[in-house]
């Protein structure tokens, strides 16, 4: 790993030093780089060894949840996240939402703690602004600013461009990285073959496994020659369910040879690329152990076919150990022997930390396996430390963060995949790009989207109104009856009406369909005669719902950078050449799209 000049060294190389009492201040100077596994890192890990109670190996593969927000040292929540790191020394964590200044200052203080370095994940699907975003200030929701987002990775496969996938990659290594953060919790590998699927949709990059592979290469390797570990996931394949494994235990019920062609594929070309890391599916496959228990618990395919048959030598994390397909059979804390049994190094977000850890030492006591099978994966934990350079240097300089994170260029990368990847999929009667003679559009503006989606249609509306008269009607999708009149009234005063869908698939959701209402709704639109275009920034399957629409687009996301390039396109201000990646039955094949050139 590069070292910035003015660093401030913070560890011995024994047994992770004294922790640090203040973090460099100097802003970085050049990218971090991930250091290649070494007999320097294996002595590094060896001198680690030897100093750990067995309690304290167990430890290590245990990395809590938690929030990147402000929190007061004097705070009953700090005391409770410091001791983790104090009382139980957990190995690391997975950081979510924050502003990127919260998200640093709140590692740095976690890291001064911590007897040994802690090594940081989070969910980076779409780059750091996933998750350090910043949000919005209420009543006014005014944004305020932070990290790049992207688009969803399906972008990635509209565009086709593998150059866009790396560029991901690379922005999202080098925010990480300034924050704190060491492994990306992306790419999505799983293969979307179900339109029915209510977790994955959109956040894969195709149907086709052979695209999805190829782009998710890309993103490994604009993360990893970036500095940050990526993680594919969820081995072996997620994408052909309609169960959410957040709320049930999902099954895939393909045959050996599909899953061989079709899920496994992209996870075998990542492998053969040198992914870091593997996150879990809690989902039954049966055609790879029959026996009903969820994949991330099965030695046959965590094991036996990850590690034996795929020659995988990486870290394998388990998804989140709160969820209900691996918790409602078992029980957490069974949960997590069989985890460990299985051949897992990480356990992810369970729900009882002190308790997870004392489960995974009882394992040892029970018989269920040996100490050498801790030591196993806790070498695996060191070494990465080692190879980020947390052995010599653990804390990030907080004005570094605003030197890298949320930079222009890489906003403007966010937007290129955002207008490379923006499909139109239909456009039967030539609505776009909006022309009215030689006169500004009057545009009806309808947005869709739930209550928290503080941000939707905000940037798109902007945008759409310096070449458009835009009027504005919001409507909460939230609202068991909405009220639909005043948009269709306002209909009548337009020329163009433009429905932008802003409801997406969630962990919370058991459905991708949208409620019956807002396809009345849209049909109402549709019948006053007016040109009707629906944008979705969210599911690319809302077509089926709504197939009498006559203009058709997706904009994969909700993000600034999608609503930006969804109103130029709409505007001719950008040309249309995406393809989608996807095909909707009986309506759409994959590689469907209609081009637009710039006007």
């Amino acid at each position: 790993m590069k070292l910035r000049s003015t660093a401030t060294f913070l560890l011995a190389a024994c047994a992770g030093g004294v922790p640090a009492s203040s973090a460099p201040t100097s802003a970085p100077t050049a990218p971090r780089t991930l250091d290649a596994s070494s007999p320097a890192s294996r002595a590094w890990s060896d001198s680690v060894m030897h100093t750990l109670s067995l309690r304290d190996k167990a430890a290590q593969l245990v990395w809590p949840w938690i929030l990147g927000d402000y929190v007061p040292e004097g705070s009953a929540e700090w005391q409770r996240v410091s001791r983790l790191v104090t009382e139980d020394h957990v190995g690391g964590f997975i950081v979510s939402v924050g502003s990127p200044i919260e998200i640093a200052a709140k590692l740095n203080a976690l890291q001064r703690l911590s007897k040994l370095p802690l090594v940081v994940s989070a969910d980076l699907e779409t780059g750091v602004g996933f998750r350090a975003r910043g949000g919005f200030f209420v009543p006014n929701a005014i944004d305020l600013g932070g990290a790049t987002n992207f688009p969803w990775q399906m972008a990635l496969g509209a565009a086709n461009d593998p150059a866009l996938a790396y560029e991901l990659g690379k922005v999202t290594a080098r925010e990480g990285r300034a924050l704190g953060i060491h492994i990306a919790y992306g790419p999505v590998l799983d293969v979307n073959n179900n339109p029915a699927n209510p977790v994955i949709g959109a956040r894969s990059v195709s149907e086709d496994p052979v695209l999805t592979a190829r782009m998710g290469v890309q993103v490994v390797r604009g993360l990893q020659e970036n500095g940050m570990l990526a993680t594919g996931k969820h081995f072996p394949g997620h994408g052909d369910t309609e169960t959410n494994s957040h709320l049930a235990l999902a099954t895939v019920a393909a045959s050996r040879a599909r899953l061989d062609s079709m899920e496994l594929l992209p996870f075998r070309e990542a492998i053969k690329a040198g992914v870091g890391a593997i996150m879990t599916f809690h989902g039954f496959l049966p055609a790879l152990d029959s026996s009903g228990v969820p994949a991330t618990l099965s030695r046959e395919v965590m094991t036996g076919l990850l590690r034996d048959e795929l020659r995988f030598d990486g870290l394998l994390v388990t998804d989140a150990m709160d969820m209900a397909g691996v918790v409602d059979k078992f029980g957490d804390l069974e949960a997590v022997k069989r985890a460990i049994a299985a051949g897992n190094d990480v356990l992810l977000m369970p729900q009882r930390i002190s308790a997870s850890i004392d489960a995974v030492v009882a394992g040892v006591s029970e018989g269920r396996y040996d100490e050498g099978r801790l030591d196993r994966s806790v070498r695996r934990v060191l070494d990465l430390k080692y190879r980020f350079g947390l052995s010599r240097e653990r804390l990030v300089p907080l004005d570094g963060v605003r030197a890298v994170v949320g930079d222009p260029a890489h906003v403007a990368a966010a937007d290129q995949l955002a207008e490379r990847g923006f499909v139109l999929a239909k456009d039967s009667l030539n609505s776009v790009p909006l022309r009215i003679g030689g006169a500004k559009p009057r545009v009806l503006a309808v947005t869709y989207a739930r209550r928290a989606e503080l941000g939707a249609g905000t940037t798109f509306n902007a945008a759409l109104a310096r070449g458009a008269t835009v009027q504005a009607q919001y409507i909460n999708a939230d609202d068991a009856a909405p009220d639909y009149s005043r948009a269709t009234s306002a209909a009548a005063q337009s020329d163009v009406v433009v429905i932008g869908s802003y409801v997406n698939i969630s962990s919370e959701t058991a459905t991708a369909e949208a409620p019956r209402a807002f396809v009345e709704f849209a049909r109402q639109l549709v019948s006053t005669g007016k040109p009707v275009v629906v944008i979705t920034f969210g599911t690319p399957y809302l077509l089926s719902q709504v197939p009498f629409t006559p203009a058709y687009a997706i904009a994969w996301g909700v993000t600034p950078s999608s609503q930006r390039a969804a109103a130029r396109a709409l505007l001719g201000e950008i040309p249309i050449t995406a393809h989608l990646p996807i095909s909707i039955p009986g309506l759409l094949r994959t590689g469907a799209g209609v081009q637009r050139a710039r006007h």
